[in-house]
């Protein structure tokens, strides 16, 4: 059995543990408005510009000349699966959530008789990809440095794509990340972005008659790129969201479990205490009695 002393030392690290994740709770709370107002905000815009690209694309015929990001490459077997994780952890299971994902992705394609590739996006979950495919991560995209990651990086992400793409590492690009839902959940989740599936969009039938200035293939070779940019900027946007709601969430986790343990500690610290006095109260009777 443990020393009161012992005792006494665990439950005074475990309040300090408690500290900390109460601390972080609270960080990852104000944190979690920020964010998830961005990524609500950035909905609506993603949402319209689709029904923009569907529209064009429904008055075009895709083809060989068509722009490349619309068309693909003519084949499908060496398939880029971008994991967009976060590089902080803490956050329960949102980095292992959207990691699980894409390794079943990667086993399905696999059985498929296909080619898997990795582009990682954040430090969380690297290890864990690697070590199931280590000859399978073409490259790694850096976030350590950048406090929340904005359309900045979805740029730099989108044209390292691009770049690639162009240089036929690959045929197809399946983005992953989580899709905030609220602060208890997070789902993980898959989307083709390369090439950009046309989008289907519902149109109201008003009667009137919409007419592009240029042509509708020129816009579209415009909008492929900046509508790639906006997926990946809402991702990353979702992400952001996703795991400061994940946070909060292990962190209060973290805090109840602290106080539960802190409560039985001290029971057991009491009882060994109240063991020790009367052990003592009777050792100082028997004495009492043998005089």
């Amino acid at each position: 059995m443990a020393s009161l002393k012992e005792l006494k030392g665990r439950i005074n690290s475990v309040k300090s543990t408690q500290k900390i994740t109460k601390a972080k709770q609270m960080v990852a709370a104000a944190k979690l408005r920020k964010a998830q107002a961005a990524a609500e905000a950035a909905r609506p815009y993603a949402s319209r510009l689709a029904e923009v690209m569907a529209s064009l694309a429904s008055k075009i015929t895709v083809s060989e000349n068509s722009p490349k990001l619309l068309a693909g490459t003519g084949s499908d077997q060496v398939h880029l699966l971008v994991v967009a994780n976060s590089d902080k952890g803490l956050a329960g299971a949102f980095n292992s959530n959207i990691v699980k994902a894409a390794l079943v992705k990667a086993r399905d394609l696999e059985a498929a008789g296909k080619t898997v590739l990795f582009f990682l996006v954040g430090k969380k979950g690297r290890a864990v990809i690697r070590r199931n495919y280590p000859k399978a991560v073409l490259q790694m995209f850096d976030t350590t440095d950048v406090r929340e990651p904005g359309y900045a990086e979805a740029e730099r992400i989108a044209d390292e794509l691009v770049t690639l793409y162009e240089q036929g590492k690959f045929d197809v690009a399946h983005l992953f990340f989580s899709t905030f839902k609220n602060a208890l959940t997070q789902e993980p989740t898959e989307q083709q972005i390369i090439p950009v599936p046309a989008p289907k969009a519902v149109v109201a039938d008003t009667g009137a008659v919409v007419e592009y200035e240029p042509d509708e293939e020129e816009i579209l070779a415009a909008l492929l790129p900046r509508y790639l940019r906006t997926q990946l900027f809402g991702a990353l946007l979702e992400n952001n969201a996703s795991e400061q709601g994940a946070s909060m969430t292990a962190m209060d986790n973290a805090t109840r479990n602290a106080g539960d343990l802190i409560n039985a500690l001290t029971i057991q610290y009491n009882r060994s205490r109240q063991a020790a006095i009367t052990t003592e109260l009777i050792e100082i009777i028997a004495g009492a009695e043998a005089l």
